[in-house]
């Protein structure tokens, strides 16, 4: 793992706020993908046409957005390798990002999902991105939460990996001290449990953030362009990190899209504001 300060956690892992346990339960498996050496772990409820959901930097939530989805929709929520609690070092066999849209790809085939909907948020967005420039054919539709992964020297995207965590909360959400910030920036009261939550949420952004260090620009604007999917930009009103600049970028580089933005949000409408964005969402992709 390239991105700095981080260290390697054991035992379960921290995600966006709610989160399963360590081990597989109803509604969950585990697919082991490139030459068997990264299991990923992929939660899926609901019943319908099959909707991926890629998650962002800080690990997989699943709360009041995707349960809506998942009331339409057959959901499959893979979580990145190296933020799967006891698998955190999966993510040292993938060393890049086309490594890790790869991955994804074998991910696909081995579920048997020849056509999806894909949804993605912030860097699970940019994944979004490549899986459907690598295999246009399979992805029938596009739904972008204020993604990363495009640059302009002019409306740098901020690197969170260097905020601290008193820092990071005002930059993700519009309120800070609000329900979902609290869900997922929320540490406990014992000192011992309060530093593990720390390096779990720490490890969950390294294993995320090597795939983007030191800025969001691997090349994904050279690629854009193989996307065919009518798309859908989301953009929380008030995202901090991701500058709304981008939202005309990638529009400008997509074929079909169009923007929906969220108010009272930051950079995660879909777990500040879930049911708003739920129906935006849930309203594109039935369309």
């Amino acid at each position: 793992m390239t991105a700095p300060g981080t260290l390697s956690p054991s035992g379960r892992g921290q995600g966006e706020g709610k989160q399963g346990e360590g081990k597989q339960g109803e509604g969950t498996r585990s697919v082991a993908v490139w030459q068997e050496r990264v299991p990923i772990r992929v939660r899926v409820e609901g019943a319908g046409p099959a909707v991926v959901f890629f998650h962002g930097p800080w690990g997989l939530t699943w709360g009041p957005f995707l349960d809506a989805l998942a009331r339409q929709f057959t959901v499959y929520a893979p979580e990145h390798p190296g933020t799967t609690p006891g698998e955190p070092d999966a993510v040292q066999h993938v060393d890049t990002l086309w490594d890790l849209a790869l991955c994804y790809d074998e991910l696909l085939e081995a579920l048997r999902l020849r056509e999806v909907m894909c949804v993605g948020h912030s860097f699970g967005a940019m994944v979004a991105c490549e899986v459907a420039a690598l295999h246009p054919a399979r992805v029938k539709r596009l739904v972008l939460i204020d993604p990363i992964g495009l640059w302009r020297d002019d409306a740098p995207v901020i690197n969170w990996m260097l905020l601290g965590p008193t820092e990071m909360p005002a930059h993700v959400f519009q309120r800070p001290d609000g329900a979902a910030a609290q869900a997922l920036f929320s540490v406990p009261d014992d000192p011992e449990q309060a530093a593990l939550a720390r390096t779990r949420l720490t490890w969950a952004m390294g294993a995320t953030g090597k795939f983007i260090w030191p800025i969001p620009d691997k090349g994904l604007h050279k690629r854009i362009h193989r996307i065919t999917a009518p798309t859908l930009l989301v953009w929380g009103a008030a995202d901090r990190l991701v500058p709304r600049a981008y939202a005309q970028e990638f529009a400008g580089r997509l074929p079909d899209s169009r923007l929906e933005v969220v108010a009272g949000a930051g950079h995660a409408p879909h777990l500040e504001q879930p049911e708003a964005t739920a129906r935006a969402v849930g309203a594109f992709l039935k369309a």
